[in-house]
């Protein structure tokens, strides 16, 4: 009896000791010797074109902070993960950077892995500032921000554009069903849209992302159609569609449609119609802190993965950084060593406080702030990508 009581006793404190470590008390930056910044993306695969700019910009963007001197003379580490825009690889690549002494994150790049990260991170209250994962419930848990637009908001900057230029017209639409990036943003768009423009909506989903004829038989006469999905599929419609939509009606996108100039296999000049998007960055500016970045980038990396995801991701570091700085002046310790989940603590305070971020690379120029829901806020831009022939 006594040993029974004994064994009981001694499994209650070791299955007590495993729920505590599952709730985030293990501190796996305990032996850190830099602060430890982790983000998992699509490195390979159809996306790659974002996961890869997001690395590189975030690591220049690291290089150029450990070459000033890091924070307090403690440098900085970035670790990136290949998801392959794939959720179900999301629980590795998360285990393995928290494990590996993790203590920030910029997330994931795209949405449905990013739906994964933010759940995991929750529970061990890690910081993460996604740099483009859009999706408006990436930020639903309180540790949770972005530097991107919510997909809500892309949905509702692009109805105010079309409420506004066309007004009792007819515009068509084509959207990813199945797909919480591209649904995302047309749901938010149609419950915007002014009730006087009439809507003619197409979609695809995973079962078809090849062959488009009967969405562009759909959508021929539409002189403008606004298209929330990403570059493969788009520049797979453009193609086709290219000899049978007007030569002057206008594709519009969102973010997704960021780098479709650069996709290799597809000359988007051989497009005869306006190929545009709603923006935070422009990959074309001649001035300010946006062409500083542009030149550096193009000259480490080449223009061919030059996007609004790398920018985003660049500017995502030194806001991090920054806030980390404020901490630290405003006589917080933020230790190398210092537990992911007591860094979040640090963050969120910042971020909550009124942090801004100025001299920012996405944006219009004014500072970049955050709202308590984790939406960011800042000045869109509407960008160009390639005029009508």
């Amino acid at each position: 009896m006594k040993f029974t009581k004994i064994l009981a006793l001694v499994l209650s404190v070791v299955l007590g000791l495993g729920m505590f470590a599952g709730c985030g008390s293990v501190n796996y930056a305990e032996t850190n010797t830099e602060y430890v910044i982790g983000v998992s993306g699509p490195l390979t695969g159809g996306a790659a074109m974002y996961g890869v700019a997001v690395a590189n910009s975030a690591q220049m963007a690291v290089d150029e902070i450990n070459a000033a001197g890091g924070l307090n003379g403690v440098m900085f580490k970035l670790v990136a993960t290949d998801d392959m825009h794939d959720p179900t690889k999301i629980s590795t690549n998360y285990s393995s950077m928290y494990e590996g002494g993790m203590q920030v994150s910029l997330g994931t790049v795209t949405t449905a892995p990013g739906l994964e990260f933010k759940n995991l991170s929750a529970d061990d209250n890690v910081f993460f500032l996604t740099p483009s994962a859009s999706g408006d419930d990436i930020p639903a848990n309180p540790n949770g921000y972005q530097m991107c637009f919510a997909d809500g908001n892309q949905g509702k900057v692009a109805a105010e554009y079309v409420s506004a230029n066309f007004s009792g017209q007819t515009i068509g639409v084509f959207y990813k069903s199945d797909d919480a990036y591209s649904k995302g943003i047309y749901d938010q768009f149609k419950a915007n849209l002014d009730a006087s423009v009439t809507v003619i909506e197409t979609t695809f989903t995973d079962a078809n992302t090849t062959d488009f004829a009967t969405q562009i038989d759909t959508l021929k006469d539409c002189g403008f159609i606004f298209m929330p999905i990403y570059y493969t599929p788009a520049s797979l419609f453009m193609m086709q569609a290219k000899d049978i939509v007007g030569a002057s009606t206008v594709y519009y996108g969102c973010d997704g449609f960021d780098g479709i100039d650069n996709i290799e296999g597809f000359d988007i000049t051989t497009i005869p119609q306006e190929v545009t998007m709603l923006s935070h960055f422009n990959s074309k500016a001649t001035e300010g802190k946006s062409k500083e970045f542009i030149d550096k980038y193009v000259a480490a990396f080449g223009a061919e993965t030059l996007n609004q995801f790398g920018a985003s991701a660049y500017d995502c570091i030194y806001a991090i950084y920054g806030a980390m700085k404020n901490a630290i002046d405003s006589g917080k310790q933020i230790p190398v060593t210092i537990s992911a989940s007591d860094l979040c603590d640090i963050l969120k305070a910042e971020f909550n406080g009124g942090y801004a971020l100025s001299d920012a690379v996405t944006g219009d120029g004014s500072p970049i702030t955050w709202e308590s829901t984790g939406y960011v806020n800042k000045g869109a831009v509407k960008y160009v990508i390639k005029e009508a022939n």
